[in-house]
């Protein structure tokens, strides 16, 4: 129903944010995150859910499109809603948790508030379908990642997997080895090498 609402910060609460938009004053649930990037004063566009309940009609603000796509995808996890979803965005970016998600790393989920270690698990189980190893290599800004093919991908996901084995966080390991260019003739040695470098 809401898209997005663009005005200025009239205040920042210990959970929401208030937005000022031709004289009504909007109030929005923001992560830590967002909210640490506000200042009162400021003009600022976020991305929003609405949450309608019996007792009810709250919104929910992002930065970026991504974001929301990532709370829209946390709340289709039983147990998991609109609070939780937040929690989580809260400790860790979009991108940190799709990283979670596909490499298993519940220990990175479950740092949020309020999400114990089952909770976290539940969201790996039923969010790792959703996502894809490509989704996360070009979701991010930074990586020139385009038209990955398969077998890079799979080559990828072999380095990680070794450097978890070295005793990386499996999370850290991803994010290395997405920071790697590799070509076709790339192999998954010369790709634990160049990822190695990153860890240090």
């Amino acid at each position: 129903m809401i898209a997005f609402i663009k005005g200025k910060v009239a205040d920042i609460t210990e959970e929401a944010v208030i937005l000022e938009n031709n004289g009504l004053g909007y109030r929005i649930f923001t992560s830590s995150t967002v909210q640490a990037q506000l200042s009162s004063g400021n003009e600022v566009k976020l991305y929003t859910y609405l949450n309608v309940r019996e007792d009810a009609i709250q919104l929910y603000g992002f930065l970026t499109k991504d974001d929301l796509k990532v709370f829209k995808l946390l709340i289709t996890v039983s147990g998991i809603g609109p609070k939780a979803g937040l929690s989580i965005l809260s400790v860790m970016s979009g991108n940190d948790l799709r990283y979670a998600v596909m490499s298993g790393d519940s220990k990175a989920i479950s740092k949020a508030p309020g999400v114990g270690a089952k909770t976290a698990q539940k969201v790996i189980l039923e969010l790792k379908d959703k996502l894809k190893l490509e989704d996360i290599l070009d979701a991010s800004e930074n990586a020139e990642i385009s038209n990955s093919s398969e077998g890079q991908a799979d080559i990828r996901k072999e380095a990680a997997l070794a450097l978890a084995a070295l005793g990386y966080s499996q999370t850290e390991a991803m994010k290395a080895v997405r920071k790697c260019e590799i070509t076709e003739e790339t192999t998954v040695e010369d790709l634990l090498k160049l990822a190695l470098k990153k860890m240090v």
